[in-house]
């Protein structure tokens, strides 16, 4: 799928929050696969600089860091996590609503 990522959320979120991607000073934080059941740790983290390119790393099976407000990060795995992408309008379509109408959030894929 195209488009810019302008979030990823998680499917089924814990009773009453909504989680986001934790941001840390390096980045997103993500989990290799390839570590097993010692990818949770953090010297084994994985950071990526934009959601464009975590969403990459989600496709390749990475889970995903997510927190919300009072409440502890946890590992996500992607199969769990949705996508949402802008969709650029058409060259025609742009013409009609101007240069504000140009992209809209509605491309969404699920990370696995």
């Amino acid at each position: 799928m195209s488009g810019r990522v302008i979030r990823i959320e998680r499917i089924s979120s814990r009773s009453g929050v909504v989680e986001e991607p934790s941001v840390t000073s390096k980045g997103y934080q993500l989990a290799d696969p390839a570590h097993g059941k010692h990818k949770h740790h953090a010297d084994n983290a994985t950071y990526a600089k934009t959601l464009d390119e975590a969403a990459v790393l989600l496709e390749r099976g990475f889970s995903l860091r997510m927190s919300a407000k009072g409440k502890p990060a946890s590992l996500i795995a992607p199969k769990s996590l949705r996508i949402v992408r802008a969709r650029r309008l058409p060259a025609d379509k742009r013409k009609l609503f101007g240069h504000c109408a140009s992209i809209q959030p509605v491309a969404v894929s699920d990370a696995n």
